[in-house]
């Protein structure tokens, strides 16, 4: 694992779960090992942000939050990365086009928590993002519904991809997009900064 630009090659599929990861815990850890798994992919790069647009509040410093990823997440296949801090891009459809651009023939399929899905239509340019790459969508507690009902579930309904095909995710052509239901790690980034306040 290393910060930067990790290497991939021309045909594999590689995850990317983006995120302030403020702080990285255990849910992070269990989602990334569910998406090698249920997603066919051949790494997973966690994209530890400068800054999430959404939120109000700005995370602890990047070397720090890097430092703690590092930490916490340890699989020959993960890589944890500064790779927007690095490109100079804030917005999701930004990143996706440097990255793309960075590394031809690589397969990037967007990962996502159901809650970020049932907000995705709010992103920035957000159907660059679902028609560019693949999103593997992973339920969360108390989000299912809600996430399946979003804008964005209903826009590309036609384009889901069925949960039992999931690993086929990886080298769909976009648009594209799966749903999984996986036992779930009830914890957030917000409930543990609140626990340290």
């Amino acid at each position: 694992m290393r910060c930067g630009f990790p290497p991939a090659g021309r045909g594999q599929s590689v995850g990317l779960l983006g995120g302030s990861f403020d702080p990285p815990h255990e849910g992070h850890v269990h989602i990334t090992l569910e998406a090698l798994k249920r997603f066919g992919l051949d790494r997973v790069w966690w994209l530890v942000s400068p800054g999430n647009p959404l939120k109000t509040r700005g995370p602890a410093p990047l070397p720090e939050r890097m430092a703690r990823a590092k930490a916490i997440m340890r699989h020959p296949r993960v890589s944890i990365t500064d790779i927007e801090a690095r490109l100079g891009t804030r917005a999701t459809a930004d990143t996706l086009a440097a990255l793309r651009a960075r590394y031809p023939g690589v397969r990037f399929v967007w990962l996502m928590g159901a809650d970020n899905l049932a907000q995705l239509h709010r992103w920035q340019n957000w159907r660059d993002i679902a028609d560019t790459v693949p999103v593997g969508v992973l339920a969360r507690p108390g989000d299912r519904i809600s996430a399946r009902m979003s804008p964005a579930a209903r826009i590309y309904r036609h384009y889901r991809v069925p949960g039992g095909a999931s690993h086929l995710l990886g080298l769909a052509q976009p648009p594209a997009w799966c749903f999984v239901n996986v036992p779930m790690v009830d914890i957030s980034s917000t409930q543990l900064r609140a626990g340290e306040e």
